[in-house]
């Protein structure tokens, strides 16, 4: 009999939803272990390395345990593990409703279609813009979202502009931005977004507010 199916995770926790449409649900967390991206103001540089192998039954079990009906696979970057997947889909099997947050920099068309993609799009204040696949924003729907963000001011003109050359970004059900922790005056950023010819919403990490930098939440 085959072994099933691995990953290597960081670690599976509940918590409170921070971000998106089920801010301040009770949801599961998957943190897949690894990423290509280097972001600057990465605040889970500890899922780089590390984790440890675990099954996708297993995993599907440690949800099933939570006993919450939303679960939020994220990284590092989820799907640089191929294995990412096929957890994606026995989470959908087995009833969660299941939300994949990813850079965007990697092709999103295998994703299961039952699960809400949150793409997070990566501003040159980021030093990871040249990494986005923008191929991926003709494939998003109305059920996933897409998420910047944003250091400053520079960075908020580059994604109207990005917006303004790619407009399949508002097939999203919601357009985030969302200010890196600590570095954007939240009043500037606010009237910034009152101020734009787009319609963003903002978005602020309630899991920080509540816990600040603690991991695992």
């Amino acid at each position: 009999m085959d072994e099933p199916l691995s990953l290597r995770i960081s670690e599976v926790f509940t918590s409170l939803q921070g971000e998106a449409l089920t801010s301040g649900s009770p949801t599961t967390f998957i943190r897949l272990t690894g990423c290509p991206l280097r972001c600057v103001y990465c605040d889970s540089a500890y899922a780089f390395k590390g984790g440890e192998q675990r099954s996708i039954p297993d995993l599907v079990s440690l949800s099933e345990a939570s006993r919450t009906n939303l679960v939020c696979v994220t990284g590092g970057e989820p799907l640089a593990q191929p294995n990412c997947l096929s957890l994606l889909t026995s989470l959908c099997d087995a009833g969660f409703e299941v939300s994949l947050e990813t850079s965007g920099a990697i092709d999103i068309s295998a994703v299961d279609p039952r699960v809400s993609i949150v793409l997070d799009l990566k501003t040159p204040g980021s030093r990871e813009s040249s990494k986005n696949l923008l191929s991926n924003l003709q494939l998003i729907r109305e059920k996933d979202q897409v998420k910047v963000v944003v250091i400053d001011e520079d960075d908020f003109r580059w994604f109207e502009l990005l917006c303004d050359t790619h407009p399949s970004i508002f097939q999203a059900g919601v357009v985030w931005i969302s200010p890196s922790y600590d570095e954007i005056d939240l009043q500037i950023l606010a009237d910034l977004i009152i101020g734009s010819r787009h319609p963003f919403r903002m978005q602020l990490q309630l899991h920080k507010q509540i816990w600040g930098q603690e991991q695992g939440r």
